[in-house]
C-alpha cells in the first residue's frame, strides 16, 4: 500500500494581489519574499539573529543564536536576557503613551478603551500584588478568566515578574482546572466571579472551588478574583482575595524581572490522544520574536490599523495575537467578550463597522456558522475599512473562502489562511497579503525561515501533486520547548524515531500542488483508508460544503467489512433538518455530488443530518465524539466542554 495520501481536490482559481496593496506592503511582492527565504537558506542563524536584534529589546544582548547540542531540545538566544511585558508595554511609553491599546466590547455592547500608559500601570499594580502575595519568578500561575482587558493584564503581570502563566479557557470544567493545577504545580489562581456569553451568565469562581474540592491543589496559596458579574460567591479567608482590594494598595510601577530568552513564558495545555492533557511549554525570546514578525508579515501591520482577533485568550491564538503580538507592535486591538450570533448574527459585522476594524482574524467554523445564520448580512454594514481577512484553527474550505473574500471583503481584501499550532507558537505556512497569489483553501507557502516539507512514512519527500505527512525540517525560534514535566513524551510526539528524530512532526497530512502550494488535508489520524485509497477528511468535507444546500460538514471514518473503512458524513444544511424520505433524497443528492466533485471512492456511506455539530465553546468540532457515534459506540468521553451536548443524540440517528 502507498504511504502517501491522495490529493483529490482540484482548485484552479487564483487571486493575484492588487498592485496598490503590494506597493505599500511590509513584504512587497514575491521577489521580496523569495529574497528573505534565500537569506534564511544561506545563513540560517544569521537570519534569525538579525531579526531578534532588530525586533526585540534586550537587557543583556545574546551572543549565541541557536544551541542544537541537546536536540530536539533546542535553545534560541539563551544567553540573552529580556522581559516580555517590557517589550509589550514599556517600549511604547515614550513614543505613544496615549494611543489606545485595547478596545473592549462586552457581551452587552458596552465599550471600554485603555491606553498603553493605563495598561502599563494596571499591569504593574497587579504584578506588585502578586509579588506581595508571595508569587516569585519561576512560579506557575493558573489563569481562568473571561475575555476581558483584565485577562490580558493578568498574563502580562505574570510575565513582568517572571512567573509562568497557564491560561485555561473559561469554558473548561473543574476537572480540567484541577488536572492543570496539579500538573503545572501552580501556586496561585487568577479568576473572576463569572462571565457573560450570549446574554447568559456563566460562573467561574465556583468552578475553581469545585476543582479544589477534587484534591491535589494544596500548592495554591492565593486566589485573586476579579468582580465581573457581581453574583454572590464563596470566598475562603486567607486564600481568596478580591482583585480590586489587593491592587488598590499597590504602586503603579514595577521594575520588570529580566529573564533568559529561554525562560518559560507560559504553559498551555492541549488535548492529547491519550486523554491526558499535554502542557506545551513556550520560551520568552523566541516566542515573542515570532509573534512580532508574524504580525508584520502575515497581517502587514501598520500603526493606523485596528486589529481584531476573535479568539479567546484561553487558546494559543489569543496568546500570540491578542496578549503578545499586537501589544509588542504597539497596535490598537479589539477584544470581545461575547459570541458572534448574539444578539443576532450581525454582531461581528456591526463591531467591524463601529470600531473601524482594518484587519480581521477569525475561525472557519465561525465563518461557516455565520453563512448559515445570514449569508447576506455583511452587506448591511459598512466594512469598507477592512483591508486584510485572516482565518485560523483549521483549513478553510474553498466555498467558505470565496464567501469570506467576496461578501465580507468585497473582493478587495487578501485572505490569509494561516496554518500553525499551539506547539509552533505562531504562523508557519500562510500567504503574505502583499506578495502571494492566493488559491482558495490553500495556506500557500512557508514563511521565510520556516523549512516545511511533505514526506511519506519513511521520511522521504513526496513529489508535487501528492499528499503525505507535514514536517518542519529545521528548528525555529517560536517552537515548543518541551511538554511540561514530560520531556520523553515531547520527543516521542514531535521528533519520533520513525524519522530518526530529524524532523518536527506536525501531525497533519498535507499536499502540494504542481506550483508548490500547500494544502492541509486534516490530522494524520483523520486520514481515511477506503479500499486502499488514503483520503484526507478535509477534502471530502470541502466537497460537501461546496454544495449549495450545505452550511457545514464533518467527516470521519468507521470500520467496514467491504472497503476497510467507510466514510461517515455529519452534515448541517442551510435549511431545516430533514427527516424521512426527504432526508434520504438529500443524502443521495450529496453522495452523487461528492462522486462528481472528487470521485466515486469518496462517496460517504453514511450521512447524518444535524442542526449543528458537536463543538466546544471556542467553536472546535469534536471529531473524536463523531467517530464514536459513527462506530455506534457509547460516548464515554467528557462532554462538559461542549456548547451543545444535546446535539449528540440528534446525530446518532442514521438517515
Amino acid at each position: 500500500m502507498s504511504s502517501t495520501i491522495e490529493s483529490v481536490l482540484i482548485e484552479n482559481r487564483v487571486f493575484v494581489p492588487d498592485p496598490a496593496f503590494v506597493a505599500q506592503a511590509n513584504i512587497s511582492g514575491m521577489d521580496a519574499y523569495r529574497a528573505l527565504c534565500a537569506e534564511a537558506e544561506r545563513d540560517f542563524e544569521g537570519f534569525w539573529a538579525r531579526l531578534a536584534r532588530t525586533e526585540l529589546l534586550w537587557k543583556k544582548p545574546f551572543t549565541r543564536t541557536l544551541d542544537e547540542s541537546k536536540a530536539p531540545f533546542f535553545k534560541w538566544f539563551d544567553d540573552g536576557e529580556l522581559n516580555a511585558s517590557y517589550n509589550c508595554l514599556d517600549r511604547h511609553l515614550q513614543t505613544q503613551p496615549d494611543k489606545v491599546a485595547i478596545i473592549f466590547e462586552a457581551d452587552d455592547g458596552r465599550v471600554t478603551r485603555i491606553t498603553y500608559k493605563e495598561l502599563y500601570h494596571e499591569v504593574c499594580r497587579v504584578a506588585n500584588a502578586l509579588k506581595a502575595r508571595g508569587v516569585a519568578c519561576g512560579d506557575r500561575v493558573l489563569i481562568y478568566m473571561p475575555m476581558s482587558i483584565q485577562a490580558v493584564v493578568a498574563m502580562q503581570a505574570c510575565a513582568r515578574i517572571g512567573a509562568t502563566h497557564s491560561v485555561v479557557f473559561g469554558g473548561f470544567s473543574a476537572k480540567s482546572i484541577q488536572e492543570r493545577i496539579v500538573d503545572a504545580g501552580a501556586v496561585a489562581v487568577i479568576t473572576a466571579d463569572g462571565q457573560f456569553r450570549g446574554g447568559r451568565e456563566i460562573p467561574l469562581k465556583p468552578v475553581v472551588d469545585e476543582a479544589f474540592a477534587m484534591g491535589g491543589c494544596d500548592g495554591i496559596k492565593t486566589v485573586v478574583v476579579w468582580k465581573r458579574t457581581g453574583s454572590a460567591i464563596a470566598m475562603t479567608a486567607g486564600r481568596d482575595v478580591w482583585w480590586h482590594d489587593v491592587v488598590a494598595a499597590e504602586a503603579d510601577t514595577c521594575e520588570p524581572t529580566w529573564v533568559s530568552a529561554e525562560h518559560p513564558l507560559f504553559i498551555l495545555y492541549t488535548s492529547g490522544s491519550t486523554g491526558k492533557p499535554k502542557g506545551v511549554q513556550h520560551s520568552t525570546g523566541g516566542y515573542l520574536l515570532q509573534a512580532i514578525l508574524t504580525m508584520k508579515w502575515t497581517f502587514d501591520y501598520k500603526p493606523t490599523d485596528i486589529f481584531w482577533c476573535t479568539a479567546d485568550v484561553g487558546w494559543v491564538t489569543g496568546h500570540t495575537y491578542i496578549t503578545y503580538g499586537p501589544l509588542a507592535c504597539g497596535a490598537t486591538e479589539v477584544m470581545f467578550e461575547g459570541v458572534p450570533t448574539y444578539p443576532d448574527a450581525g454582531r461581528f459585522w456591526k463591531m467591524i463597522q463601529d470600531h473601524q476594524v482594518s484587519v480581521f482574524y477569525t475561525a472557519p467554523t465561525a465563518i461557516r456558522s455565520l453563512i448559515k445564520a445570514g449569508g447576506e448580512l455583511p452587506k448591511k454594514y459598512d466594512l469598507s475599512r477592512l483591508r486584510i481577512l485572516g482565518t485560523v484553527g483549521e483549513p478553510i474550505n474553498p466555498e467558505a473562502w470565496m464567501w469570506y473574500h467576496q461578501t465580507v471583503g468585497g473582493g478587495r481584501c487578501p485572505v490569509v489562511d494561516t496554518w500553525w499550532q499551539t506547539e509552533t507558537g505562531g504562523h508557519m505556512i500562510n500567504p503574505l497579503p502583499g506578495a502571494t497569489p492566493l488559491k482558495p483553501g490553500s495556506c500557500t507557502f512557508p514563511l521565510p525561515g520556516i523549512f516545511a516539507d511533505i514526506v511519506d512514512e519513511t521520511g522521504h519527500g513526496v513529489e508535487l501533486g501528492k499528499g503525505g505527512i507535514l514536517v518542519i525540517k529545521r528548528p525555529w525560534p517560536g517552537m515548543i520547548r518541551t511538554i511540561w514535566g514530560d520531556p520523553e513524551r515531547f520527543r516521542k510526539s514531535y521528533y519520533p524515531d520513525d524519522f530518526q528524530g530529524r524532523y518536527y512532526l506536525a501531525g497533519d497530512g498535507a499536499s502540494r500542488d504542481l506550483e508548490g502550494y500547500f494544502r492541509i488535508m486534516g490530522r494524520i489520524d483523520d486520514v481515511l483508508n477506503v479500499s486502499g485509497h488514503r483520503l484526507g477528511t478535509m477534502e471530502v468535507e470541502s466537497a460537501l460544503v461546496a454544495n449549495p444546500l450545505v452550511a457545514e460538514a464533518a467527516v470521519v471514518g468507521r470500520p467496514d467489512d467491504l472497503t476497510g473503512e467507510a466514510i461517515c458524513a455529519f452534515v448541517v444544511l442551510k435549511q431545516v433538518r430533514p427527516a424521512g424520505p426527504e432526508a434520504d433524497r438529500i443524502a443521495k443528492e450529496l453522495r452523487d455530488w461528492v462522486a462528481r466533485e472528487i470521485g466515486p471512492i469518496a462517496k460517504p456511506k453514511d450521512i447524518r443530518f444535524g442542526e449543528n455539530l458537536p463543538k466546544t465553546r471556542s467553536g472546535k468540532i469534536m471529531r473524536r465524539l463523531l467517530r464514536s457515534i459513527a462506530k455506534g459506540e457509547e460516548i464515554k468521553q467528557d462532554t462538559s466542554t461542549l456548547e451543545n451536548p444535546a446535539i449528540l443524540d440528534q446525530l446518532k440517528q442514521l438517515n
